[in-house]
């Protein structure tokens, strides 16, 4: 199962000086507004994190159905949908069912055993 590309979203007490901090990691801003509160960055390994002030309550693990590093939209991937179908037969608690008929954008959450969340979140 390949849930989509994986990201740490991180939430962060001041954007502005988390961006600076993880710039200097090596980190470049490749989406978001820091007016708006929020950042995702990439290093030159393909490993991205977003930062976020005031939107999450906890750091979260969040994996983006069909995008690749570059939040690009590659053809191959399984679609949201059908990820939350696969996990709930699993006996994964996903949340509230996301309706099959539907297509484009949606989301749901789970939650690790050790209370971790995970966004699996399809912008497409």
């Amino acid at each position: 199962m390949v849930l989509g590309l994986l990201s740490i979203s991180l939430k962060v007490a001041d954007i502005a000086i988390s961006k600076a901090f993880y710039e200097k990691l090596g980190f470049n801003q490749m989406a978001g507004h820091v007016d708006q509160k929020w950042v995702v960055m990439k290093d030159p390994n393909d490993q991205v994190i977003g930062l976020f002030e005031g939107m999450l309550e906890k750091n979260m693990l969040t994996f983006n159905p069909g995008w690749d590093a570059n939040a690009k939209h590659i053809d191959d991937y399984i679609d949201v949908r059908y990820l939350q179908k696969m996990l709930s037969d699993k006996g994964i608690d996903c949340g509230q069912m996301i309706g099959e008929n539907n297509k484009g954008p949606a989301n749901f959450m789970l939650t690790d055993p050790d209370g971790n969340p995970i966004l699996i979140d399809q912008h497409r």
